[in-house]
């Protein structure tokens, strides 16, 4: 029950971060009829194409081997070997084409579904794969239906195909007793060609449902719940309580850095108690007045309190103080349009100081 509410939950697609993981994992939608089919076919090929000259070669050889047995000699077990290693040679060449042809297009048909990768999560062993409930539900589980379905299929489309082609309208066992000899083999060929004609035509069907299903089902195993997705998205952005604190203590830290920097100012600009700006102005590295701290209500009387201990003078400039404060950033220079009325307070604080 667990298990299929934890599906019915499952209602959002999987992100891409959750996809990539998958795949990084070897976790790939994987068709096994295609691989089969492939086979199928490379057999097929071979049959139609490579079994007649093949055949011919060795059959070829084994009669002059038959007609000049005289000429091999069995006189110690160096002779059997030698003798066992040219009939193999034979065969083994007319077989080549059926040990490379058919393996090389099953490999070839899973590489095209999926490039090769090393993972090695996939050998390591795990309790899953031997847990009774697992298998339980890999059994009957949608998956377990979908591969009995799969096997049904292939068992009734072959029964059907092989009662077709050598029972049913057909006289293949009758000519295969009246026929010559010599001609029995290419009988045998023929009918099989219409075999795995045949066969391949069904197992192309069940391959293009299975290569789909495959994909809808790899889909439907990563579709995520939405509190996955917000997990994810927490991960990948950052925890919002984490990231508002620490930017609360960045805010914190800059804000002591610009109290600190009061005690180094000219003069300070102000309401009487909601703004507070405090000036910089050094001819000589200062191009123009600088506003080394703002704030507004608490930060503003501290911005004062530090002002009045370090006997900097205050000037309560409504119409000033509010515009600086909108309008200048902390350590950046003021406005051309703020150099006069800011001139006459610092050519007043100049002229008090002399």
């Amino acid at each position: 029950m667990s298990d299929a509410a934890d599906k019915d939950s499952k209602t959002e697609e999987a992100t891409e971060k959750k996809v990539s993981d998958a795949i990084e994992k070897g976790n790939l939608p994987f068709s096994r009829e295609a691989p089969i089919l492939a086979s199928i076919i490379a057999f097929l090929i071979i049959m139609v194409f490579v079994v007649v000259p093949s055949g011919a070669k060795l059959a070829s050889f084994l009669t002059e081997l038959l007609d000049k047995s005289d000429d091999w000699r069995l006189n110690n077990a160096d002779d059997a070997r030698e003798l066992f290693a040219i009939i193999g040679g034979a065969v083994g060449l007319a077989l080549l084409p059926v040990l490379v042809l058919v393996p090389g297009a099953g490999i070839l048909a899973s590489v095209l579904q999926n490039a090769p990768r090393v993972v090695l999560n996939r050998i390591q062993p795990e309790t899953s794969r031997i847990s009774v409930a697992k298998g339980w539900s890999r059994l009957f589980g949608s998956a377990g239906r979908v591969e009995f379905f799969k096997s049904t299929f292939k068992f009734a489309a072959a029964s059907i195909i092989v009662f077709m082609i050598f029972f049913e309208d057909s006289h293949f066992f009758v000519d295969a007793i009246i026929t010559e000899p010599s001609q029995l083999p290419e009988l045998i060929r023929a009918h099989i060609v219409r075999l795995l004609a045949s066969i391949a035509i069904a197992v192309t069907v069940l391959a293009a449902f299975d290569l789909a299903w495959a994909r809808i089902h790899w889909r439907s195993e990563l579709r995520m719940t939405r509190q996955e997705i917000k997990d994810e998205h927490k991960q990948a952005e950052g925890d919002p309580l984490l990231k508002s604190r620490l930017r609360s203590l960045g805010r914190n830290r800059a804000r002591q850095r610009m109290i600190a920097s009061v005690p180094t100012a000219t003069l300070i600009v102000a309401n009487p108690t909601h703004f507070s700006v405090a000036l910089r102005y050094n001819p000589a590295q200062d191009g123009a007045p600088v506003v080394v701290a703002k704030g507004q209500d608490i930060i503003a009387l501290k911005i004062r309190e530090i002002a009045e201990a370090n006997r900097i003078p205050i000037f309560e400039n409504i119409p000033l103080a509010r515009a600086l404060y909108k309008q200048v950033q902390v350590n950046n220079v003021i406005a051309p349009e703020f150099y006069k009325a800011v001139a006459e307070l610092i050519q007043f604080v100049n002229a008090r100081r002399k």
